[in-house]
């Protein structure tokens, strides 16, 4: 089971966040991500934030060992050819480290100030489906390669669109580990069996609200049940305390 530190990229320094990267790998976290968007998702509006991808550039040149990516991607910020070149490039400056992940985006402010066009949450969903091959054509176009097949991660739980395009392309599916965690789950399963696709071949990620935990052990009972493969904690800046992140590898360590 893998644990992530989900890097907020906001109101701190690049300093601040280069040092809580280098901090979480330390820390022992198998993955560390950071999310694509142009102003604050919390606190203050107008506060410090720093672009996604060209931050895991420099990620992949001060860590060694985790997995680095973004949770996600919003696909329609950028054109889904240079996604897939920008995406090879990291995957070589780390040695074959980044997660490529991936949604529809839903901050309208990002689209708004940037000059993108919002649309609807239908139409966006329409436009990632429509980029998904154009990804996957292009990284394999590419010279050179990849270093290794970049695992395709999609987040989301939308039963109807989402869910159906994860079992079509994804190696890692991300959603919160709630309520509605096992229906989602299953709908997955039913979509996998649709198309074909063994849906053990798409890894469980799943996003836990440490804040709402009132039982840490039930919480881990429930995580190993339910056979997740990966498990993200979000650390917030600017001090971006990892107690938590130790937390969950200490009792990963432990099984």
């Amino acid at each position: 089971m893998k644990i992530a530190a989900h890097l907020h990229p906001q109101h701190a320094t690049y300093s601040q966040i280069r040092e809580a990267a280098i901090a979480a790998e330390e820390a022992g976290a198998d993955v560390i991500y950071n999310w694509d968007h142009f102003y604050p998702l919390y606190g203050e509006a107008d506060g410090e934030h720093f672009e996604a991808w060209t931050m895991l550039a420099s990620w992949a040149e001060v860590t060694n060992r985790v997995e680095i990516g973004c949770l996600v991607t919003c696909n329609t910020y950028r054109n889904a050819n240079l996604l897939a070149d920008m995406a090879r490039t990291v995957d070589h400056i780390s040695d074959g480290r980044l997660v490529l992940g991936i949604g529809s985006g839903w901050f309208e402010r990002d689209y708004d100030e940037y000059g993108y066009e919002f649309g609807t949450a239908g139409g966006r969903l329409n436009a990632l489906s429509e980029s998904l091959p154009v990804i996957e054509a292009r990284l394999g176009a590419l010279n050179p390669q990849p270093t290794r097949k970049i695992p395709l991660l999609i987040g989301g739980g939308g039963e109807k669109k989402t869910l159906q395009y994860t079992a079509r392309h994804a190696d890692v599916w991300h959603f919160w580990w709630n309520d509605e965690w096992e229906h989602k789950n299953s709908v997955l399963d039913d979509w996998c069996s649709k198309v074909g696709r063994d849906s053990s071949e798409i890894k469980r990620s799943v996003g836990v609200d440490v804040d709402k935990v009132e039982d840490f052990d039930a919480l881990f009972a429930g995580l190993s049940s339910a056979n997740v493969d990966e498990i993200t904690i979000g650390c917030g800046g600017p001090d971006y305390s990892l107690d938590n992140l130790q937390r969950f590898v200490d009792w990963r360590n432990s099984l």
